[in-house]
């Protein structure tokens, strides 16, 4: 009799009035909030804008559950067709009951990023490796979900961590099992602060940081696989392949893809672009010269600026139907009031240089003159001025 183990919990579902609440779907929920957060603060660390990876995460999230979903039907087919099926052919499509191909999710899920970076003008690479660290910490949320659900466990163990499964789920009487799901858990965390650790000391970009998640992640995966099994009525149904398991043979392929391409990207040093399209064509054009980028214009200062530059150009520049300068302005003085002013000073003068009897003959011709002026502007008529005359 072992002396210590795990229990596995009594119940995966609780009811929230008739809202069913399902522990495996709620630590999916959580891992994708945890990588979503850890990935956003990474994103706008390294310069990119706020929103962005929660705006990609939508259509990653609904992509990578479908191909998790395609993934674990295909594999495990045994599940809901044929003669030892334990589920019915309809209940594939119940994800909430578990089941969820990590390779299928990343593949289709990779399709979801690959569109919305696409759509914006981001390099997928630099969102792959951003977001590496968040999934794989994602990953060791979401296995805890096998544990409510008693799946995901390994082979007979007499180790005082061994698991505790019931007879609905495969187990027998007084026989632990080696937890699995932990071991991939634990196995996940580490190799999350690995690529923390290794993406500020090496620099890894363009898509090498993701590789080396998905290398160190198939590491792991494939000494955990061999020691799954899938009990159905105490028979191993998984899908083998020269005595390994398909999930083996997949961590093989892909291994050896992650560490190709790592080798291959060593060298590359290309642009990668971490701001939309339209964000990078604005910036191109620039400010204005004098200022320096922190100083640029808001859009007000530099309408208000175009409209005093106008002004001054057309102030600068004579308008084309402006009168001669030799001309008289129709706003000038009146002459004969300038004429009015200016008389009292001549008059002065011309006492002082003239006798008084040629004053005041000089005098009188100019009133004549200013009186013809003013009955020209009248429109009197020359008998009427000399009708005054006579009076006067």
């Amino acid at each position: 009799m072992p002396l210590a183990s795990i229990p596995s919990p009594s119940q995966g579902v609780w009811y929230l009035g008739f809202v069913p609440i399902r522990a495996y779907a709620l630590c999916i929920v959580l891992g994708v909030i945890f990588a979503v957060w850890l990935s956003e603060r990474r994103w706008r660390a390294r310069g990119g804008q706020a929103g962005t990876i929660i705006d990609i995460s939508v259509p990653a999230v609904i992509f990578g559950l479908i191909g998790g979903r395609l993934y674990h039907v295909i594999t495990d087919w045994q599940t809901y067709f044929g003669d030892r099926a334990i589920k019915k052919p309809y209940q594939a499509l119940f994800i909430w009951e578990g089941g969820l191909g990590i390779w299928g999710a990343v593949a289709l899920g990779g399709v979801g990023v690959w569109l919305a970076c696409r759509r914006r003008g981001l390099s997928l690479s630099a969102v792959a490796d951003t977001v590496a660290p968040g999934i794989i910490f994602a990953q060791a949320i979401g296995r805890w979900g096998n544990w409510f659900n008693q799946e995901l466990y390994g082979g007979p163990t007499t180790l005082p961590w061994g698991l505790e499964i019931d007879q609905l789920h495969g187990g027998e009487p007084g026989v632990l099992y080696h937890p699995t799901f932990l071991y991939e858990s634990i196995w996940d965390v580490l190799l999350g602060f690995v690529l923390l650790w290794a993406g500020k000391r090496f620099a890894l970009h363009h898509g090498r940081l993701f590789a080396l998640y998905v290398a160190g992640y198939t590491l792991g995966r494939f000494w955990i696989e061999g020691l799954r099994i899938d009990p159905v009525g105490g028979v191993d149904h998984a899908v083998t392949l020269l005595g390994l398991r398909l999930n083996q043979w997949t961590s093989i392929v892909v291994f050896i893809g992650a560490l190709a391409y790592f080798w291959l990207t060593r060298n590359k040093d290309s642009e990668e672009f971490i701001l939309p399209a339209e964000v990078r064509e604005a910036a191109a054009s620039g400010p204005d010269p004098a200022h320096g980028v922190d100083q640029a214009d808001s859009a007000g200062d530099t309408a208000a600026d175009s409209d005093a530059a106008a002004e001054a150009g057309q102030a600068d520049k004579a308008p084309e139907d402006a009168p001669d300068p030799e001309v008289v302005r129709a706003d000038a003085p009146d002459p004969a009031v300038v004429a009015e002013d200016v008389a009292p000073k001549e008059e002065s003068v011309r006492e002082e240089s003239v006798p008084e009897e040629s004053a005041s003959e000089d005098e009188a011709r100019e009133d004549d003159a200013r009186e013809g002026d003013a009955t020209a502007e009248q429109g009197e008529t020359p008998e009427v001025v000399q009708q005054e005359k006579n009076s006067r």
